[in-house]
């Protein structure tokens, strides 16, 4: 195992933050830290072109050789812990990594491959979907597998394959990911559709008409008069050409 992990030529370097790294970058370099076993940071360079082709195969232990170290052929084990992309996510600008010991239990996620043909997929329709791509195991360093291959070829439609269902390539590895979650899955695609046309043939609510003729008995108490004798209400203006009430009572002339 230790000799199959690749080997990568670490420098130390003194400078941090984002303009040093940007000059680290332009130079074909790959900004990293390493860190963990109660030791204190130390902030690397990598070669870049080197380090992201493994990276991009799936290698996620490491052995580093710094300048000066006593043992080149065994170096410093590390585990890729995260990746820092660029703000259009497609190019990685920085690394961490974490020391650890060949005979501790680590816990990393691992990629999932399905393999086969899905039966489910001759069915008119059928689509395979695949929500979890990747799952998180707990495993000694020396087995950490660079993917999981789980067999699709028994799959039918409204069937799925969960976490609880694969079957580790190590005895002693350990399926952290929540036993429910999905990895693959067989649903109809026309159920969907169905149910996006029915949707869509509802058309949207028509608007309220605000100019409709109103119902005559509504355009008769709008156009109605008052009854005789009957008094406007406080503060209402007489209707035009009215004329103007009379005192009460024959009131006295000034």
């Amino acid at each position: 195992m230790l000799q199959k992990t690749p080997l990568l030529q670490a420098k130390t370097r003194e400078h941090t933050g984002s303009r040093f790294c940007n000059r680290v970058r332009s130079q074909g370099m790959l900004p990293a830290v390493v860190y963990g076993h109660k030791q204190d940071p130390v902030a690397i360079t990598l070669d870049m072109k080197e380090a992201i082709s493994h990276i991009n195969k799936g290698e996620k232990v490491f052995r580093l050789d710094f300048p000066g170290a006593k043992n080149k052929d065994e170096g410093q084990v590390v585990l890729l812990k995260d990746l820092q992309f660029d703000y259009l996510g497609t190019n990685i600008v920085h690394a961490d990594f974490a020391r650890v010991d060949l005979n501790e239990r680590i816990r990393t996620r691992v990629a999932i491959h399905l393999i086969g043909e899905a039966k489910g997929l001759k069915t008119a329709g059928a689509i395979l979907m695949h929500p979890t791509n990747e799952v998180v195991i707990e495993c000694v360093v020396t087995e950490l597998p660079e993917f999981i291959e789980v067999n699709i070829a028994d799959l039918d439609v409204d069937q799925q394959i969960t976490a609880a269902q694969v079957k580790l390539p190590g005895a002693n590895m350990k399926m952290i990911t929540d036993s429910h979650a999905i990895l693959a899955q067989i649903v109809i695609q026309a159920e969907i559709v169905v149910g996006e046309a029915t949707a869509a043939a509802a058309g949207p609510a028509e608007p309220e008409v605000l100019t409709a003729k109103k119902p005559e008995g509504e355009e008769a108490a709008a156009g109605a008069k008052p009854a005789a004798g009957a008094k406007p209400a406080a503060g209402a203006k007489p209707a035009a050409g009215a004329a103007a009430a009379k005192p009460a009572g024959g009131a006295a002339k000034k």
